[in-house]
Parts: C-alpha cells; sequence; structure tokens
C-alpha cells in the first residue's frame, strides 16, 4: 500500500517541524514547503520534497501543490504551519505590520486550503486539511489585535470550507494552541521571571511545546479522527476554558 502524502506549508517553523517529524514516523510521504529552501534543508526525513514558494498568494500556492503532485501525487493532506505573531496594540499597528500579519497567517491558509481542495476535487479524492488559530482567536488577549483578529479568520474559515468540502468527503479542522516554547517566542520567554509569569496563566501550567500540538495535528490527519471536520482543537493546557486555582 502506497504511504500517504502531507503537503506541509511553514515546514520550516517549530510547529512545522514537529509535524513534519511526527508524520514521517507515522510512515507519511512529505512535501515540505517555506519561502526559503536553505530553511528546510535539515527538516524532515533525507527522502522528503522540498519546495519553495510563498503560500500567501494563489500562484505560490498553485505552484507548491503542483510541485507535490509532480514529483509525489496528489496529496492526502494539508498542514498549514506558516503564519507570524504580532504583539501590539491597536495605536501601536501600522498598516504594513497589520497587512503582514493578515498575510502570514490568513492568506497562506486561505490559499494553501483552496489548492489543495481543488486538486482532491479534480482527483475525486478523499482528504483532511488541518490550519493553525490560537487561544487569542476565542478569548481576548491585550494587544493581539491584529493577530487574534487573523486567527478568529482562520477558524472561520476551518467551519465555512469543512461545510462546503464535506460533500467531497475532505475533512478540514484547526488547532488553537496556547503560548510554546518556539524561536518565535523566546523573546517573550527570556527570562525566569517572564516564564513563570506566562506559565501561571495556564490551569496545567507549564508552558507548551511543539510536540504537544502536532500530536493534534497528526491525530486529525488520522482514520482515527474520521468523523472530525469543522473543529478546532484547543491544545492551550485549559486557557481557555478554565480558570486557573490561584493560590
Amino acid at each position: 500500500m502506497t504511504a500517504p502524502i502531507a503537503l506541509v506549508c511553514g515546514a520550516a517553523s517549530g510547529l512545522g517541524r514537529a509535524v513534519a517529524d511526527q508524520l514521517a514516523q507515522q510512515g507519511w510521504q512529505l512535501a515540505l514547503v517555506s519561502r526559503s529552501a536553505a530553511r528546510l534543508a535539515d527538516v524532515g526525513p533525507p527522502q522528503a520534497l522540498r519546495i519553495e514558494a510563498d503560500v500567501s498568494g494563489a500562484e505560490g500556492a498553485r505552484a507548491a501543490l503542483a510541485r507535490c503532485e509532480a514529483e509525489l501525487g496528489t496529496p492526502d493532506a494539508l498542514v498549514n504551519c506558516a503564519g507570524g505573531t504580532l504583539i501590539a496594540p491597536l495605536h501601536r499597528t501600522s498598516e504594513a505590520a497589520y497587512r503582514a500579519c493578515l498575510a502570514a497567517n490568513l492568506d497562506t491558509a486561505f490559499f494553501a486550503l483552496g489548492a489543495f481542495c481543488t486538486a482532491l476535487r479534480a482527483a475525486q479524492r478523499p482528504g483532511a486539511a488541518v490550519l493553525v488559530s490560537s487561544v487569542v482567536a476565542s478569548i481576548g488577549v491585550a494587544n493581539h489585535e491584529a493577530i487574534g483578529a487573523a486567527k478568529g479568520a482562520v477558524e472561520a474559515l476551518v467551519r465555512s470550507a469543512a461545510a462546503t468540502y464535506a460533500a467531497s468527503r475532505i475533512r478540514v479542522n484547526g488547532v488553537a494552541p496556547g503560548i510554546m516554547a518556539t524561536p518565535g517566542t523566546a523573546g517573550l520567554l527570556a527570562s525566569e521571571a517572564a516564564r513563570d509569569s506566562a506559565a501561571k496563566q495556564y490551569p496545567l501550567g507549564g508552558i507548551g511545546t511543539v510536540e504537544d500540538v502536532a500530536a493534534a495535528v497528526v491525530w486529525l490527519l488520522s482514520p482515527a479522527a474520521a468523523r472530525v471536520t469543522g473543529q478546532v482543537l484547543a491544545v492551550d493546557g485549559g486557557f481557555t476554558a478554565v480558570r486557573p486555582l490561584v493560590r
């Protein structure tokens, strides 16, 4: 039986790398996408297909999908880990920064998912996609207006696309992490005091890892989640649903 194929966009990110590693361990063939080919050199197994493309636009997303189809076949799964954060209040957010935030988080999800669903419908094949949201899409966190708006739109995209493509047997879900220890959050967690302060906001304590979130992504792509679509799974230590007991 041929191994399933996963197209992982934003594969050079901390989460993208963890997703690639865990999918490889499960026997998936991988097409790894990043705007920088150099950043993909050490991602995933040696035999993975590495694609340099910017999926924040329709042309780049279609090009990445076409390369995957040409060299591996039509992908069975899509994971969009492309993104970035912007921590600033509205009055300190420039138009350029706002638009860059939406391009990195919302546009990549929209165009990558569009290319994926188009390819699967043409091939008359089922599939599964996972998009990445954030806890700030469902609960107000100060100074997260732009990223909250972008991720909130990603969650709306998950639900609408899940409805549109259910008849084509394409499942669309999302994950919403809390803060994770990644290169992108290194500045926020630079000191022990900062880490302790962040950890106290989470009922389960501690700082999440990309491996935690990647495991949820892999499950959502698996046959075990065959009846799950249109859902956004919070992987956040209870941040959005539970109030920590302060002693």
